[in-house]
């Protein structure tokens, strides 16, 4: 989350006249996160989510996501659920930009997650995959291995200035991970980016997950792969064998992987470090003048990409 787009109270009541959640009583602005322009509405029917979808999101996409809140919630997985206009929409638009509001889910975020934390995270991830079934819409994924390249090409001539060598280490994962990426491994709906800050706990349990805009049809492998650099690592970027055990096994209790995915996890785990080290770096690179917004540092996916680099088994991310 962050905010990209000014919104005047004004145009904010002006636009709330379009759905039947009371009045404005005060909004204001998520810093967290790097995607879209996010607000906290309180009105006088309760709180509430507004979300504006800023340019690197495909308003094409924007059904799927919506779509996506409802089917999961429908199958028993708690996520926020878009609040329709009165005319029955989910999206508008608001400063120029494609608008939707969502519910308000209580609970907060873990700074620095437990052991039963990353086990509750792997259960719901799980839940999710098998949640997913029957979604009739889809999106590939345009941050899988085809879109890494040009993510590098925006960053190439600068990525030197974050680490040196930093250009030819990516240029070298993107080769391995082109030519080894596998293409047969179970697939289905996936969140893509289940962080920290996009996972609520209440009272130590799990009590939702948020912001599905990177949501997409990949492996579900792929998507265990996020979680585990994620949620896994020490604050020195360490991989924490307990953590990755834990949330394997969550994992495992409702969807067992199959032997191709275990076999596959290390490579996917690579592919994930380098996915979000481009990302992080080309926005590192490209902050908007003007924006609220605070870039993650790519370093952090440097150094876990180091390690994967070195695993030589599945079983040292904890499986059995």
């Amino acid at each position: 989350m962050a905010v990209y787009t000014d919104v005047t109270a004004e145009e904010l009541s002006a636009h709330l006249a379009r759905y039947d959640i009371g009045e404005l009583l005060s909004f204001k602005g998520i810093a967290e996160g790097v995607e879209n322009t996010n607000f906290l509405l309180h009105t006088t029917a309760g709180s509430f989510i507004l979300t504006l979808y800023e340019k690197r999101v495909d308003p094409a996409d924007l059904p799927f996501f919506i779509g996506l809140m409802e089917h999961l919630a429908a199958r028993g997985l708690t996520c926020p659920q878009p609040v329709r206009m009165k005319d029955g929409a989910t999206l508008g638009e608001l400063a120029g930009r494609p608008a939707a509001i969502v519910t308000f889910l209580e609970g907060m975020w873990i700074r620095r997650p437990q052991v039963h934390h990353c086990a509750a995270v792997g259960r719901a991830l799980a839940q999710l995959h098998l949640a997913g079934q029957g979604f009739a819409l889809t999106r590939v994924n345009a941050l899988s291995v085809p879109g890494w390249r040009p993510l590098y090409e925006k960053a190439r001539e600068r990525a030197d200035t974050v680490a040196p060598g930093l250009a030819a280490t990516i240029a070298a994962e993107l080769d391995h991970c082109e030519r080894s990426w596998p293409k047969t491994l179970p697939a289905g709906v996936i969140h893509a980016d289940l962080f920290n800050d996009n996972v609520f706990f209440l009272n130590n349990a799990l009590s939702g997950l948020i912001d599905f805009y990177f949501a997409c049809n990949d492996l579900l492998a792929y998507d265990l792969a996020i979680c585990l650099n994620a949620w896994c690592f020490s604050p020195d970027f360490e991989f924490d064998f307990a953590k990755g055990s834990a949330m394997i096994a969550a994992y495992q209790a409702v969807r067992p992987l199959s032997g191709e995915e275990t076999a596959a996890l290390p490579l996917l785990a690579r592919g994930s470090a380098l996915r979000f080290l481009l990302t992080r770096l080309v926005d590192w690179l490209n902050v908007p003048p003007g924006a609220v917004v605070t870039p993650k540092d790519p370093i952090e996916y440097l150094k876990k990409l180091r390690f994967h680099q070195k695993v030589a088994s599945p079983t040292e991310y904890g499986l059995a």
